[in-house]
Parts: C-alpha cells; sequence; structure tokens
C-alpha cells in the first residue's frame, strides 16, 4: 500500500516480476484484501506465485515512523516485516514511508550481530559504472564507527551483489584532502584509513559522477541531502533540455535526431532501472523503492531483493564486521 501510486504500481511490478524473474519462487502482496484483489483483476495480475497478505492499516507519510509502528500492528509495512521475522519470507520491498520502513526493520528484525546502525545504500550511476550511497537517510545522527561500517557494508554489496572484487570507498567531505572537513569526518577519515577497506580517501560531490568509486560513506543527513539534489538535478536538467528542443522549428528536427541518445541518457540515471536501495545491516533483507516508483522500478526493486538473497549480502556482513570489530562479538560474562 506504499507509494504514490498505491497500489497499482506495486501490483504491475509484481505482475512484470512473476514474468520476468524466474527464480521468484513467491511473492506476497500485503495491504487492503479488497483494494489489492480488485487490481490484481483490473491487470490479470492473478498467478500462482503471488499471494495476498491482508493488513487492515497503512503507515501515511506524515506520520512518525518509529510510533506509526509501534501503534499500528497491522500496518501493511509492519504486516509485510512480520513475514520476514517469521522465516515465511526471505526480504521485503515498500516504496512507501521510508522512516517506517527503517523503523518496521530495526525494531521487528533487529541488526545483524556486530552492526550497530543499518544504512540505506542507495544507488549512484557514474561514468565508471554504478556506485553506492551510504547512508542515504536511515541514521541522520551517526557516529564515526558507524560510518566505518557502512564502508564495511557496503563494500560486501558491491563485491557479491554487484561483481566489484576489491570495491573503492570514498568518504564525502568538502575537499580531497586528508584533512579537510570537519572533526566528525577527519575521525571517520582515521578509522577508514586505519581499515582493511580499499579507502581511497576523501572525495567531493563531482567524484559520485567522475571519480571510479564503488562506495561512498557519509551520515544520513548528508546521504539524504546529496542524493534528493541529484535527484532534483536531473529531473530539471531533462525538462529544460526538452523545453530548448520544442523552442524552434530547427531545434525540433536535431531533437528528433538525439531523441534515441537522449533517451539512453536519461535511463542511466532513472531510478527506475536500479529499482531499490537495500537498508544494509538488518537481520532480515529490507528494500526501500522510490515513492513514485512505477510499476518498472517495483519490478527492478523486487529484483534486488531477489539478488541480495542469493548472494546471501546478510551472512557476509556478519563475517566482515565480526573481522573488523572481533572484541563487540566476544559473549557477556555475567
Amino acid at each position: 500500500m506504499g507509494g504514490d501510486h498505491a497500489p497499482a504500481t506495486n501490483i504491475g511490478g509484481a505482475k512484470l516480476a512473476v514474468e520476468t524473474l524466474p527464480d521468484l519462487d513467491k511473492l506476497y502482496l500485503v495491504g487492503d484484501e479488497a483494494a489489492v484483489k480488485a487490481e490484481i483483476d483490473a491487470q490479470s495480475a492473478t498467478s500462482a506465485k503471488i499471494e495476498i497478505v491482508p493488513a487492515t492499516e497503512v503507515v501515511d507519510m506524515h506520520e512518525s515512523p518509529a510510533k506509526a509502528i509501534r501503534r499500528k500492528k497491522d500496518s501493511s509495512i509492519s504486516v509485510a516485516t512480520g513475514l520476514v521475522k517469521d522465516g515465511t519470507c526471505q526480504a521485503v520491498v515498500s516504496a512507501g514511508n521510508t522512516g517506517a520502513s527503517v523503523a518496521a526493520a530495526t525494531i521487528k528484525l533487529r541488526n545483524l550481530p556486530g552492526v550497530e546502525r543499518a544504512g540505506i545504500a542507495s544507488p549512484i550511476p557514474n561514468e565508471h559504472g554504478l556506485c553506492n550511497l551510504v547512508d542515504a537517510g536511515a541514521n541522520p545522527e551517526a557516529k564515526a564507527t558507524h560510518l566505518l561500517q557502512y564502508g564495511i557494508m557496503g563494500s560486501v554489496y558491491a563485491r557479491h551483489v554487484l561483481g566489484r572484487e576489491s570495491p573503492r570507498v570514498g568518504l564525502m567531505s568538502v575537499g580531497t584532502e586528508d584533512g579537510k572537513g570537519t572533526d566528525f569526518t577527519r575521525e571517520v577519515f582515521a578509522l577508514l584509513k586505519d581499515s582493511d577497506l580499499n579507502f581511497i580517501g576523501n572525495i567531493e560531490g563531482h567524484d559520485l559522477f567522475e571519480t571510479k568509486l564503488d562506495v561512498v560513506v557519509c551520515d544520513g543527513f548528508t546521504g539524504n541531502v546529496v542524493l534528493k539534489s541529484c535527484e532534483a538535478t536531473a529531473k530539471a536538467l531533462t525538462k529544460w533540455v526538452k523545453q530548448e528542443m520544442l523552442k524552434t522549428p530547427l531545434r525540433k528536427i536535431g531533437g528528433a535526431l538525439v531523441k534515441p541518445a537522449f533517451k539512453a541518457a536519461m535511463s542511466r540515471c532513472s531510478y527506475e532501472e536500479y529499482g531499490g536501495s537495500p537498508l544494509l545491516g538488518t537481520n532480515g533483507i529490507c528494500i526501500i523503492a522510490h515513492g513514485g516508483s512505477s510499476s518498472l522500478a517495483v519490478k527492478n526493486a523486487i529484483r534486488v531483493a531477489a539478488e541480495s538473497v542469493s548472494h546471501r549480502v546478510g551472512p557476509h556482513i556478519i563475517e566482515e564486521i565480526a573481522k573488523a570489530t572481533p572484541a563487540q562479538q566476544e559473549p557477556a560474562h555475567v
């Protein structure tokens, strides 16, 4: 029931997923049973792989996430996350309230052993492929150790899901020199430099698109501002280019000639192609999709979830966190 166009686009995405993802065994659609069934019928999305799970409540975008999860026990995101907790499912996907998704995963699934805070890994395309920005909004007030773990978890995801042999990790700052930034970023820099990560140092905003990077770490406040600024810039540029192309007959002709190249370039920076952002660090896979997700975007979010399951991201994160922080893994003595 989450997202700007729910439940239509979510069910459209589910239909695409069962048609195009052969390894998908079962897909549970959680929400208002009558509304979901009506939309399934309208889109001819009936499938043996699709099952409806009723939920009578929805977390609205304006609600306090943690309070809503605790108060609305039968909300769609709470029920869906519960399916992962009880082992019915291996992953949950939502295009609804991001804070509610994070709260549900944190409260119901808890963090993986050794993980202090979960972080959202949002894909950002650049000249060299795909870079994941961690954290993109789950933890606005982070500690330096949290960012170290973001680097570890982001590297695990890049290595096992994206196939990067030695993921390159950068720290978002205001300059590339080692001493640049705030006291906080300098503390993070020292931790990353002393780690076993392939840390290339501080990076600036333009490096997100120009430099060969696999993971960029920052606190959730900075990451969310960066992510939304990038999205808004891409949207504005697309609109302005279209407006300029239509101003004169000659430009219209030229626009027609470059239209295929323009569409290809836009697809590289479209969130629809990447689907969703994994919440790294929780004891169960949670994929957060864009609120404005189309059916294609929802399908790709489901694909990202399936890839995370098949590549066993969680166990690999536990292993790498344990290597970096062995003392935290020792059982307490009472």
